[in-house]
């Protein structure tokens, strides 16, 4: 650079380019410097600034005063003959715009404070120290101490070298005291320079780390030294220098992302608090499937871990409804709805996930956003889109969106470990065993015994600390006070039907009209009327001792048809019970018969007698067709001969008849 005579505002660039003794030809250097004694802050005998911003084109560099450099530097630029000698005490007035000035000097003043809140608590409490010192060396002075005496006075008193005072001394020269603090904090670091990583090679590391089997840093470390490093004759730092790199240059997040996964990554997230406040009992409902770690054997012999269906009150967190399979399908899903509408009602809403047991379209068919199987306009409507639930999808494996996720973990303790179940209990993990893992199968019919015990105890405990509860009540006790005032949707017996399974086309008796499913027989007096007939019915699998609700194939509901029980062969109850239903057909029967007003035999008899028998005239032909009559020669003649007889008979017949009759000419006789 060109340098002008009587220049006393340089910025950093401006010295490095001078190479002046005490001071680096670095431009970074110099401004580290610049940060470490607080030039930025220095103020001359009238308190103005000894920096400013650069004025000119280009970045947001400030310029620092004479006054502030090192005296060797200030006085190579005296000797040189860059700035007059004058120039290099501070000045007493400013001619730069006060305005950039004061913005400069609170933008160093922010940067400082914001360094000092980040430091921990021994650096802080090492700058109070120091502050107080300062302290009470001006107190020292004060008293009329020179400022030599003082700082050796005060060395004594705080077992602390002059040298260290005077440097002190020095970082608080020309700082305003209420930025003291963070210009005496300690600013230790690290010796030598930092190690140089190639670039690619460093790439490599962190492609091979950053990655989700989460090897080690010490394996991917050797790994990249061997395999890319020694075929190019490189070195890596040690593995400590390059987890230092690391942790300081790579953001966290993109470790964890990396490593973890997107799910560790949104646990760092604070969790999201949903309030039920707003809503009241039966409101809003969620369900979802649960697999039991317990060995159960099913009445056909095998054995499995059962599946439950099951239905929670979103706003009291209570267990409503639910049942017991092999596998999370559509029909357990339709069963536990079909008890949820009978004992409860219908909610407002279904929060399910899309699960093809619950985005079955004969569960939530014809609803516009679900996410599973095509959507047609010709699919059936399924049971809650009919009955006008709103459906909600919550996200797949993830547990926050479902309540009824936390009660299910419950139950895995207080159910599936329940003593009954040793044995039979298998862990909820492969690597969580017990010690007598198989060893067992619990009935199917005990497993639901104790798991419904379990699931009323689950809803009766009190002292639950959610929202409804208050920490005092139970969700039994929190349901049944917001039931018993919020407006319920009650179901109607056809909409209890609609959530019933269906089997489609069973024939009834071609005599009795009963059915036969199942083992079992169901009968009703309606159900006379529909014998032979191919027809629907709805039945609950579970409770097949239930009626069953029979439906023609248009639709229709036709008759409710309870189960025939079988009577002991000696029962006199049971031949009661049938010589009564026989006399209800024949009365039931009669009436019928009565209703038709049918004719007794004699008026019957009496009105066919009157009516003419006389058969109806031959009507004649209008168009006569000749018959020609073929065979041989002799069957011929003889029919010829007996024609011709006949007609000389006919001819006899008419001459013997009295009146005037002429003879025809070829029937005259010639003597």
């Amino acid at each position: 650079m060109t340098a002008v005579g009587g220049k006393t505002w340089w910025t950093a660039a401006e010295l490095a380019e001078q190479k002046l003794p005490g001071l680096s030809t670095a431009k970074r250097k110099i401004n580290e410097l610049a940060q470490s004694e607080r030039w930025a802050l220095r103020t001359d005998a009238a308190g103005l600034p000894l920096a400013r911003p650069r004025i000119g084109r280009g970045g947001r560099a400030l310029e620092y005063h004479l006054s502030v450099l090192p005296p060797s530097a200030s006085a190579e630029l005296v000797r040189r003959g860059l700035t007059e000698r004058g120039d290099v005490m501070p000045p007493a007035s400013r001619d730069t715009p006060t305005a950039a000035n004061d913005e400069a000097i609170s933008s160093e003043r922010a940067r400082l404070w914001d360094w000092y809140d980040q430091q921990s608590d021994t650096v802080k409490a090492e700058a109070q120290a120091r502050l107080k010192t300062i302290g009470g060396i001006e107190a020292l002075e004060a008293t009329g101490l020179t400022r030599t005496a003082a700082v050796n006075a005060m060395g004594v008193q705080v077992d602390a070298k002059p040298s260290t005072l005077w440097a002190w001394l020095k970082l608080v020269s020309g700082v305003d005291v209420a930025d003291r603090l963070p210009v005496l904090a300690p600013r230790r670091k690290g010796g030598g320079r930092e190690a140089e990583v190639d670039a690619e090679a460093w790439r490599v590391f962190l492609s091979d780390y950053l990655r989700p089997e989460r090897p080690t840093l010490a394996s991917c470390y050797h790994r990249v030294q061997r395999e890319y490093c020694a075929p190019l004759g490189l070195e890596l730092p040690h593995p400590k220098t390059l987890q230092r790199k690391l942790e300081r240059e790579v953001d966290p997040r993109v470790v964890i992302s990396r490593r973890e996964g997107a799910d560790a990554l949104r646990a760092t997230l604070p969790h999201q608090s949903r309030s039920v406040a707003d809503l009241h009992a039966l409101e809003c409902v969620n369900i979802d499937g649960h697999r039991w770690d317990v060995f159960v054997k099913w009445p056909d012999g095998h054995i499995a871990r059962p599946m439950m269906v099951a239905i929670q009150d979103v706003y009291s967190r209570k267990i409503l409804a639910w049942r017991i399979g092999e596998t999370e399908s559509a029909v357990l899903t339709r069963l536990a709805f079909a008890d949820l509408f009978k004992a409860y009602g219908i909610p407002k809403t279904c929060l399910l996930d899309n699960g093809r047991a619950f985005a079955s379209k004969w569960i939530t068919g014809g609803t516009a956003n679900r996410f599973r199987f095509k959507i047609r306009e010709e699919e059936p409507t399924g049971i809650l889109t009919a009955l006008g639930v709103q459906v909600r999808w919550a996200l797949p494996f993830r547990g926050s969106s479902k309540p009824i996720e936390r009660a299910f973990r419950d139950l895995c303790d207080t159910v599936a470990k329940h003593p009954a179940f040793a044995g039979a209990y298998t862990g909820n993990r492969p690597d969580a065993k017990p010690e007598n893992y198989g060893s067992k199968a619990v009935p199917l019919e005990t497993f639901r015994a104790i798991a419904t015990a379990g699931i009323d105890a689950h809803n009766a405990r009190t002292g639950r600390r959610t929202e409804a509860c208050h920490g005092r009540l139970s969700f039994e006790e929190a349901f049944a006070a917001s039931y018993a005032v919020a407006p319920i949707g009650k179901a109607t017996p056809e909409q209890l039907r609609l959530a019933l399974l269906a089997a489609d086309q069973v024939s009834t008796d071609r005599k009795s009209g009963e059915i036969k499913l199942f083992g079992n027989r169901y009968w009703s007096p309606a159900m006379s009327a529909l014998a032979g007939r191919k027809v629907v019915v709805r039945f609950d699998p579970d409770h097949l001792h239930q009626s069953m609700f029979v439906y023609g194939l248009d639709g229709r509901f036709l008759a409710e048809a309870g189960l025939v029980e079988a009577t002991g062969f000696l029962d006199a109850e049971g031949a009661k019970r049938r010589a009564k239903q026989e006399g209800e057909l024949r009365k039931a029967t009669r009436r019928a018969v009565d209703l038709q007003q049918l004719h007794n035999a004699e008026d019957l008899a009496a009105l066919v007698a009157s009516i003419d028998s006389a058969p109806d005239p031959v009507p004649s032909p209008t168009v006569v067709r000749p018959v020609r009559m073929r065979g041989n020669a002799a069957a011929l003649q003889a029919d010829t001969a007996m024609a011709t007889s006949e007609r000389w008979m006919e001819a006899v017949e008419r001459m013997e008849r009295p009146g005037p009759l002429s003879t025809p000419s070829h029937l005259r006789v010639v003597e």
